[in-house]
C-alpha cells in the first residue's frame, strides 16, 4: 500500500475533509490477462443473449414501450451487479456490455419519444445519476465525457439557430460545457461539497473537460501537416472546420474566446503571483491575441490556467496538447489570405522570442558555476540551430540535383472533380496509375512501388505497370518511385500550391512535369497545358 496515500489520508480525516471511517481500499491484484479473456468472455455471452431478446420483443423496441423496459431493467441491473462487494470478473464484465445495452435502449426510446432537447437532457441526467451510483473511477469518467456531450447537444436546436452557421452552435456549446466545468470546479474548490460529491466532482469532471478539450479541438478543424497523412478523415475534418466558415456569428465566437483567454491569464496571475510581470504580462496579450484569430483557443487556454494552478497536471497536458492542436489549425482556416496568416504567426513569434530572450538574459555578470547553465544552454541552443541549418540545407541539395540532373518526364493529370478542381490555394492532381496501383490496403510500408514508365515521341510518360520488387526493365522503361497520400499510392504529391488569385491561370494543366533520378527519385517541378507548354507562375 502507498504509504504517501496514507498519509494523506490521514490528514484529511483529521482536518475534517475527509470522515473517520475512510480508508484506502486495497489494490486488487488480477493478471491482466485473466481480466482480458474474462471481459472477452463475458462480451461474447452477452452478444447471444441481447440478440435474443431484441427479437424477443420485436415491434415493443421500435414502437411500445420495450426501449424503456429494456433500458431502464439493464441500467438497475448493471448498477445493482458493479456496486456488489466481492464481485466475480466474470459477472463485474458482464455488467459493462449490459450497461451499454440499458443506455442505448434507452437513447432510442426517448429520442424517438422526445423533442432532441428534452431527451438530450433526461440522458444526461441519467448519465451523472449513474456516475453517482458506480464506485469506479473510470467509468465515472467515461460517463462525465458523454455527459459532455450531451450538454453540447442541448443547445443544438434547429429552430433557434436557423439564420447562422452551421458549425455556430457546436462551438457556443463547447464553450458553455467548458464553463459549467469551470463552475463546478470552483464550487468543489469552495468547500461547501462533502467528501464523495467533490470526488464525484473530480472524476465525473475529468471526463467531461476531456470531452470538451477533444470537441473544441476537432471544431478547429485539422491541425498542421496532420490533415494530409489522414486522408479522407483529414479532408472530412477540414471541411467541417469553423475556418471554412464566415456569418454574424463569428465575431461573437472570437469575442468570446478572447474574454476566456483574458480569463484564464488573469486567474494564472492571481494563482502564481511570480508571473506578476511585465514580460509574462506581454505572453498573455500575445496569446489573447491569437484568441481573436482562433475561436477555439480561449476555452483551451481558460482550461490550461485553470487545471495548471490547481495542481491537475495531466487534464493540464491535455489542454496544452488541445492548445498546439488548434494554433496548429490556423493553417486550414482559409478565409486569412495565407501571406496575412504568416504575419500574424511570424509576429507572435517573434515577439515570444523576444520576450523569452529578455526573460533569461542575466541583468549582471555571472562567474563560476553560476554562469555554467547559460553557457550549456547557449551551446545546446547553437547546436540545435546548426543541426536543423544543415538538414535543411541537405534536403534543399538533394532537389537541387534532382532538378539539375533528373530527367524531363511528363505525367498526363487524371479527370477530377472539378468542384474539387481548385481548393483555396492549391489545385488537386490525380495520376492514372495503370491496374491496382492506384488503390493500396495498406500504403505505409517501408519499401515503396514503383511504376515502371516509358516515354513516347512528345516525352509523355506512357504508365505501364505498378511492380515492388526490382524485376529488370525492357529496353527504353523506367521507374518512378511511388509516395503514399491519403490510402493510396500518388507520383510524389497530389496537390500544386500558388498564389491566391491565379486560379484560373492554373485551370488549363493537363501534364505534370517532372525530374526523374535513374533510381526513380522524382519532383514536380511544374504543370503544362495540353501542348506540353509550361504554365509559368508570374
Amino acid at each position: 500500500m502507498n504509504e504517501a496515500l496514507v498519509r494523506a489520508l490521514r490528514a484529511g480525516v483529521d482536518r475534517g475533509l475527509l470522515p473517520r471511517e475512510a480508508a484506502v481500499a486495497p489494490i486488487e491484484s488480477r493478471p491482466w490477462p485473466v481480466v482480458l479473456l474474462t471481459a472477452l468472455g463475458a462480451w461474447l455471452a452477452a452478444i447471444p443473449l441481447l440478440g435474443f431478446f431484441a427479437a424477443l420483443l420485436g415491434s415493443l423496441m421500435t414502437k411500445g414501450p420495450g426501449a424503456y423496459v429494456v433500458g431502464i431493467g439493464s441500467l438497475a441491473a448493471a448498477v445493482a451487479m458493479l456496486r456488489s462487494e466481492r464481485l466475480p470478473i466474470f459477472i463485474e464484465q458482464l455488467a459493462f456490455p449490459v450497461l451499454l445495452v440499458g443506455g442505448g435502449s434507452l437513447a432510442m426510446g426517448l429520442y424517438r419519444d422526445l423533442p432532441d432537447t428534452a431527451a438530450s437532457l433526461v440522458l444526461m441526467g441519467v448519465c451523472l445519476a449513474l456516475a453517482r451510483g458506480l464506485p469506479k473511477a473510470w467509468l465515472r469518467l467515461l460517463l462525465g465525457a458523454l455527459a459532455a456531450g450531451l450538454f453540447v447537444a442541448l443547445l443544438q436546436d434547429k429552430q433557434l439557430w436557423r439564420a447562422g452557421p452551421p458549425m455556430l452552435p457546436i462551438g457556443l456549446g463547447l464553450m458553455a460545457a467548458l464553463l459549467a466545468w469551470a463552475a463546478a470546479l470552483m464550487w468543489q474548490r469552495s468547500g461547501r461539497a462533502d467528501a464523495d460529491v467533490a470526488a464525484l466532482v473530480e472524476t465525473t469532471g475529468a471526463g467531461w473537460l476531456l470531452a470538451v478539450l477533444a470537441g473544441l479541438a476537432a471544431w478547429s478543424g485539422m491541425t498542421f501537416l496532420v490533415g494530409g497523412s489522414l486522408g479522407f478523415w483529414g479532408e472530412l475534418a477540414s471541411e467541417v472546420a469553423p475556418g471554412r466558415r464566415g456569418g454574424a456569428g463569428w465575431p461573437v465566437l472570437r469575442a468570446a474566446s478572447v474574454v476566456l483567454a483574458a480569463a484564464g491569464a488573469l486567474w494564472a496571475a492571481r494563482r502564481w503571483p511570480e508571473l506578476r510581470t511585465v514580460r509574462l504580462a506581454g505572453v498573455a496579450l500575445v496569446l489573447v491575441a491569437l484568441s481573436a484569430f482562433l475561436p477555439a483557443l480561449g476555452g483551451v487556454l481558460l482550461a490550461l490556467s485553470l487545471t495548471a494552478t490547481t495542481g491537475r497536471l495531466r487534464l493540464a497536458a491535455a489542454a496544452g496538447l488541445a492548445a498546439a492542436w488548434i494554433v496548429g489549425s490556423f493553417y486550414y482556416q482559409l478565409q486569412w489570405p495565407l501571406a496575412h496568416k504568416a504575419v500574424v504567426l511570424a509576429a507572435a513569434g517573434a515577439l515570444l522570442a523576444a520576450l523569452g530572450w529578455r526573460a533569461s538574459s542575466p541583468r549582471t555578470k555571472t562567474s563560476g558555476a553560476a554562469g555554467a547553465p547559460s553557457r550549456t544552454s547557449a551551446v545546446l541552443a547553437i547546436t540545435a540551430a546548426a543541426a536543423t541549418l544543415a538538414l535543411a540545407n541537405f534536403s534543399i541539395w538533394q532537389k537541387e540535383d534532382l532538378i539539375a540532373h533528373g530527367r524531363k518526364v511528363y505525367v498526363q493529370l487524371a479527370p477530377v472533380d472539378p468542384r474539387s478542381l481548385m481548393q483555396g490555394d492549391f489545385m488537386r492532381l490525380n495520376w492514372a496509375l495503370p491496374g491496382a496501383g492506384r488503390e493500396q490496403e495498406s500504403p505505409v510500408t517501408l519499401q515503396r512501388p514503383h511504376v515502371i514508365a516509358k516515354l513516347d515521341a512528345r516525352g509523355v510518360a506512357q504508365l505501364l505497370r505498378v511492380v515492388t520488387d526490382d524485376a529488370p526493365l525492357a529496353p527504353g522503361e523506367f521507374r518512378i518511385e511511388l509516395t503514399p497520400k491519403g490510402g493510396r499510392w500518388m507520383i510524389v504529391t497530389d496537390a500544386w500550391f500558388f498564389r491566391e488569385g491565379d486560379a484560373q491561370r492554373w485551370q488549363s494543366a493537363r501534364f505534370g512535369e517532372f525530374r526523374v533520378m535513374p533510381d526513380g527519385r522524382a519532383l514536380l517541378v511544374g504543370l503544362a497545358d495540353e501542348r506540353l507548354q509550361a504554365i509559368s507562375d508570374r
